[in-house]
């Protein structure tokens, strides 16, 4: 695990469970001041430890009823200066205003794909609209798009999107990462 301070970890795994949480709360889950909490804090955010905070909404309560997981394959292999240039064409697909909204777009490997988009949808046609502007991209194989959606109106799931449960694991295995 990273070389954090066992308290820095701990605040960082309280955090994820509810970043909504005072420092003063945070003092007393973890056992410090709450002074220290905020420098701790602060030098977490400072040094990108802490990316962000944020909230996960019902997205259907937003009008977003589907969750299309999208594997992409590139028509060749791409070199690291291609790679730069796909990379930045498929921000600017994900950042675009007009497009259903893809959340995180990575290159990767598995299955035999290159890249992933995960994306929140209004509906069908959305989707439809998304996979349409990929098929668009000059370096995707078209015939090669895969995608698994999930219509997040039905009323049951195994487990709702969350982090909230990361920490647990995190700190299951920095204790068998010490145990050895």
């Amino acid at each position: 695990m990273a070389s954090l301070k066992k308290t820095e970890l701990n605040l960082i795994f309280e955090l994820m469970k509810n970043s909504h949480r005072s420092d003063r709360d945070l003092s007393k889950i973890i056992g410090v001041s709450q002074p220290t909490v905020s420098r701790m804090r602060s030098r977490l955010e400072k040094n990108g430890t802490i990316k962000e905070y944020t909230m996960i909404p019902d997205f259907t309560k937003l009008g977003l009823t589907l969750l299309a997981i999208t594997l992409v394959k590139y028509k060749v292999e791409l070199g690291r200066e291609e790679r730069r240039k796909v990379v930045a064409k498929m921000k600017a697909l994900a950042d675009d205003a007009s497009s259903p909204e893809a959340f995180l777009v990575d290159l990767g490997i598995g299955m035999g794909y290159d890249a992933v988009a995960l994306s929140f949808l209004k509906d069908y046609s959305d989707y439809t609209l998304l996979i349409k502007r990929l098929k668009q991209h000059e370096h995707i194989q078209p015939a090669e798009l895969q995608s698994f959606i999930v219509n997040l109106k039905d009323e049951v799931h195994l487990r709702s999107l969350t982090l909230s449960t990361l920490p647990k694991y995190l700190l299951d295995t920095q204790k068998k990462d010490n145990e050895v």
